[in-house]
């Protein structure tokens, strides 16, 4: 049996079917009414979730049987998800139970209870219901709800079965390990600031509803209301303002709600006003409290919000702009070459008949003159579209007009002649030309319903124009691409919160249940018809309303115990039934989900964002991935066809042109770029050419210093390594990717490092031969023509054979 259980587990689709078994399960959680609690599409519903607990529970057990309980490593119970998993399935299993109880004994006498009553606790529990089910027909779903509220934790089984997601889960949860501290000198601060607020404000929050009356004992009787269009007689009311600082509870929820930035302006002008305790207020008589606020706004919005977030950027990021130098070399390393895995050439659509009238027309398009042409058109529109205003006189209008049909024409002309040059499959399969398509036909739609709309969208096309622009564009593309997962976490923290909010009650098995979905809606409160709790669509807007900190604690106080409820009509109510809505636990509900989603969630949108763009605060000369774009596009100027290869000459060009860190630049030395090189090392074949892939992943290992074989180090085993390394990192690669990746040249082939040492060795042998020739000139320039030696100075053979010239006679001498 463990055999087979162990089978089933691990089959390739099992764990795809219980995620669609948690999404439909979810579906069918946020379908539920809260009003109409025995409606029939309730019914139905319940009918689906105890397929969907079945499900859940042949899932828990098959894996129980396959990894044991508890005893030995890996078992059931020692991993918190399947803790998890156990609670949520046998708190369903329990409301089921309740369920089939209570329906079975509705309508009993209540001496079939007394039966129950010697049974110990459980027994006791069920004869409670019994008599709870007898009682109140109907009510036994509201309660068992409470029960099965464990539904709403279904989809956090999702997170362990994807990895990614799991990753975004743990860095919360890691975020949260790490900020404790920060936590608790953030509420030890927060408590401070509530006793001096206790101690300034205790008692004195108190108003009268006729503005004139200033104690309580003033305040009695009806008064005259003037500030409606007509006079209204009111009775007197003593109130206290909805925030105040009373006791030390209530000062550290309105000190929380201040520094979320909601309602503090109030509370402020209430700080002011105040007189003494037990006293209404007066405008203005304490203007020195506003100081206590704006030091509290300074530590605390200003500063420890902050800390919260810089927290979390560094409990997020593995590897953060915060991390030492050598490991954000690494993060940039494993990012450079996940860039080079998926890379590939430009593909320009290059007809393959240089002769036909397609590729003169090709060439024409894709040449530069043409695209500075379209992008002047492109800046002229924006032009004649900012020109347009208001009350303009007809013939302005029409001018205006002309000019935006002319330049609709031209842009129209440029899409059909690319689509002569491309071919109409290859031109929709470039997104800029899918972009501008869709531009034109809006463009022209606008021309006959007179709208603007499309044609300023040409705008965009000018984001690719430029390095900078260039850098700014991926980044904000690799930043998406990295959000999903974060918005995934997000959207299951509301879809919880969504759920509880629609069926949160009471557990009590007395019949009073407050539920925030059964608040009576009214146009003077905030639980109205544009913000409730009655559908899950309608709980996610109010969620995210109060996310956003738009009165989210004006939205609390309408969930506070005491308001009326809508009237379920699928339960008989007798007339004379006062029931009250909402529940004090409005107060933990609201509080931890701002905390939770404006403090936590909402800022890993700030972290992922920066993770991104760490390249504005780091060293420009550490090669990242925004730096890769450009071998790209620079490739694709020579490589027109995109073939993926070039000649080693046309190659050195492309990397002469790239700018460092990724390149050598215009202004390298020669020499230096051909070190380089000679360390690139990258397979030459037959015709000379290098490839794409292997040219790119060169710069980047010579840039980042990746496995680089220097002095005596072995360089193919090096290479072997490498390819060991990237193979665990990303184990789908075939093995012709990891070659092209990182190529093992044997000795006998033709690499770009042979080539450029033996053109070093050339021009060091050229050098050393000229200055070898410039110091023999140096010294036959410098040398006289004719030269006195030493007699010593000669060899002795020839001193030895010498004759001894005769000395001259005087009369010689006299006789010249």
């Amino acid at each position: 049996i463990r055999k087979a259980c162990h089978y089933v587990v691990n089959l390739r689709y099992f764990e795809l079917c219980i995620l669609l078994v948690i999404a439909a399960s979810s579906i069918a959680l946020a379908a539920e009414d809260p009003v109409s609690t025995n409606s029939e599409w309730n019914k139905v519903l319940r009918y689906f979730d105890y397929v969907f607990t079945g499900v859940f529970t042949f899932e828990m057990i098959i894996k129980m049987i396959d990894q044991g309980l508890i005893l030995h490593d890996g078992s059931y119970f020692r991993d918190l998800w399947n803790i998890l998993d156990f609670i949520v399935v046998v708190g369903a299993l329990i409301a089921f139970a309740l369920t089939c109880v209570c329906e079975e004994h509705d309508g009993l006498w209540l001496a079939d209870s007394v039966i129950l009553e010697h049974i110990v606790d459980m027994g006791a529990w069920l004869t409670n219901c019994v008599g709870v089910c007898r009682n109140n027909k109907g009510r036994d779903i509201k309660t068992i709800k409470s029960l099965r509220v464990l539904r709403v934790l279904r989809p956090l089984k999702t997170i362990k079965r994807l990895p990614k997601l799991k990753a975004v889960f743990d860095c919360v949860v890691n975020s949260l390990k790490n900020v404790f501290n920060i936590l608790i000198v953030y509420k030890l601060f927060m408590f401070i600031f509530a006793v001096i607020a206790v101690q300034l404000f205790k008692g004195k929050f108190f108003y009268c509803t006729d503005g004139s009356k200033d104690t309580q004992k003033e305040c009695q009787g009806f008064y005259i209301d003037h500030e409606k269009d007509k006079k209204e007689v009111k009775k007197r009311e003593w109130k206290r303002h909805d925030f105040h600082y009373d006791n030390i509870i209530w000062a550290l929820l309105t000190l929380f709600t201040v520094s979320t930035g909601e309602g503090w302006p109030q509370v402020l002008q209430h700080s002011v006003d105040v007189t003494e305790e037990d006293r209404g207020p007066s405008r203005g008589n304490r203007m020195e409290m506003s100081i206590f606020y704006v030091v509290y706004f300074v530590v605390f919005p200003f500063f420890f919000v902050n800390i919260f977030v810089l927290q979390r950027l560094i409990s997020c990021l593995p590897f953060s702009v915060f991390l030492p130098l050598f490991l954000l070399v690494f993060k940039f390393q494993r990012a450079c070459i996940d860039f080079a895995i998926s890379a590939k050439p430009l593909t320009r659509y290059m007809p393959q008949n240089r002769q036909t009238f397609q590729y003169r027309l090709w060439h024409f398009v894709v040449s530069p003159s043409f695209e500075y042409t379209v992008l002047a058109m492109i800046a002229l529109n924006t032009v004649v579209l900012m020109m347009k205003y208001y009350s303009a006189p007809a013939t302005y209008d029409t001018v205006l007009k002309h000019l935006n049909t002319a330049f609709t024409v031209l842009f129209s002309l440029e899409c059909v002649l690319k689509i002569l040059a491309f071919g109409f499959i290859n031109y929709f399969r470039d997104t800029w030309n899918i972009f501008d398509f869709i531009t034109v036909l809006g463009s022209i739609t606008e021309i006959v319903v007179d709208r603007l709309l499309f044609r300023a969208a040409r705008l965009i096309k000018l984001l690719r124009q430029g390095y900078t622009i260039r850098i700014l564009l991926w980044t904000f593309v690799q930043s998406f691409k990295a959000l999903p997962y974060v918005c995934l976490l997000i959207a299951m923290l509301f879809f919880i919160y969504a759920i509880i909010g629609m069926q949160v009650s009471k557990f009590s098995f007395q019949i009073w249940l407050k539920v925030f979905g059964n608040i009576k809606l009214s146009h003077t409160s905030h639980i109205n018809q544009h913000n409730n709790f009655k559908t899950f669509f309608g709980a996610l807007m109010l969620l995210f309303r109060s996310a956003t900190g738009e009165s989210w604690q004006e939205i609390m106080l309408s969930c506070l115990g005491g308001q009326d409820c809508e009237p379920d009509p699928s339960i008989e109510q007798s007339p004379d039934s006062n029931e009250d809505c909402g529940t004090d636990f409005a107060y933990f509900y609201f509080v931890s989900f701002i905390f939770f989603s404006s403090f936590l969630m909402l800022n890993l949108f700030v972290a992922v964002i920066m993770d991104n763009f760490e390249y504005l605060t780091r060293d420009s000369s550490i090669l990242g991935p925004h730096h890769l774009d450009e071998f790209v596009r620079i490739w694709g100027e020579y490589d027109r066809a995109a073939c993926g290869r070039l000649h080693y000459k046309d190659m050195y060009k492309v990397v002469r042109t790239i700018s460092p860190p990724l390149g050598f630049g215009k202004n390298c030395p020669y020499r230096v770029a051909c070190k380089r090189l000679v360390l690139m090392n990258m397979p030459v074949d037959e015709e000379m050419s290098v490839h794409f892939t292997s040219t790119l992943m060169a710069l980047i290992r010579t840039a980042l210093e990746i496995k680089i074989a220097r002095g005596g180090e072995d360089r193919g085993q090096m290479d072997i390594e490498l390819q060991k390394e990237i193979s665990v990192i990303w184990p789908h690669l075939s093995q012709k990717t990891l070659d092209l990746l990182v190529p093992i040249n044997k000795a006998s082939d033709m690499t770009v490092g042979k080539i450029y040492a033996a053109m070093m060795i050339m021009d060091y042998y050229k050098q050393s031969k000229a200055k070898k020739l410039r110091q023999q000139l140096e010294e036959q320039k410098h040398a006289p023509m004719f030269q006195r030696m030493d007699a010593s100075s000669l060899p002795q053979d020839i001193l030895t054979n010498a004759k001894a010239l005769p000395f001259l006679s005087p009369s010689a001498g006299s006789a010249l």
